[in-house]
């Protein structure tokens, strides 16, 4: 009886520890991956935080009208026209198969002093694509460029605001910025000048980068906003101006 009574406590004590080792395996494989998960987050917040794109400059005084270009080209010399009558200069962001089939109008752009920006080869959607296909979208227009006008640009602004950690990352590996915008114009949508005027100065206020491309309506609107910004006291600039902060 009592080797009976002793097989049976020893059952139980093996049991009863099996128990507390598991629970204490179960308790540290817990901690572990919460520990991973904390680090791993912490690190995937910290990168992502990292990578997110510009949507405003620091500069109290100065704001941007990102131009950018694909289609609409006999729109451009007009609105070259408008910012010289301004006396301002600002950023084109081009597409590099646009590039490739106007160079003349780039060099234009160009020698009128507004700053170039690389808005990829061939519009695609960026959040769609792998590295690979970053990467050649990115370099492409960029060797497109600078084929044209010998300079390196180091502005990226997402074709159709399209973008996720691969492009952002790609487009920091080759050395560009990416550039979003405070407020758009929709003028690619909606061809009413009063319309794109009020979306572009509304509640203006400095670093604020405005999103616009080259349509007729656009050209309508376009000396009606620069007058509205001249009147609030605000300098239109290239995007690598507004971004810094005015103080030195």
């Amino acid at each position: 009886m009592r080797s009976v009574y002793k097989r049976c406590y020893m059952s139980r004590a093996k049991v009863k520890f099996l128990r507390i080792l598991g629970n204490i395996v179960i308790c540290a494989t817990v901690a572990a991956v919460l520990g991973l998960s904390v680090t791993d987050g912490g690190n995937a917040k910290v990168s992502a935080q990292g990578r997110q794109p510009l949507y405003a400059g620091k500069s109290a005084t100065k704001v941007s009208l990102m131009v950018n270009v694909y289609w609409g080209t006999e729109y451009i010399q007009p609105m070259l026209d408008l910012f010289a009558g301004y006396n301002c200069k600002t950023t084109f962001f081009v597409g590099g198969s646009w590039v490739e089939a106007n160079p003349d109008v780039l060099k234009k752009i160009a020698d009128a002093g507004h700053e170039i920006g690389n808005h990829g080869y061939y519009h695609k959607d960026h959040k769609k694509l792998d590295a690979a296909y970053n990467r050649k979208e990115i370099s492409s227009a960029h060797a497109a460029v600078k084929d044209v006008l010998g300079v390196d640009m180091n502005l990226f602004a997402p074709p159709s605001g399209s973008f996720g950690d691969t492009a952002l990352g790609v487009a920091e590996e080759l050395g560009y910025r990416s550039v979003m915008w405070t407020r758009d114009t929709i003028d690619w949508r909606d061809h009413d000048s009063e319309l794109i005027c009020k979306r572009a100065v509304k509640n203006l206020k400095g670093g604020d980068l405005i999103l616009m491309h080259p349509t007729d309506s656009t050209v309508k609107a376009l000396d009606n906003i620069l007058n509205t910004i001249t009147a609030a006291g605000l300098k239109v600039a290239p995007v690598s101006e507004v971004l810094e902060s005015d103080m030195v």
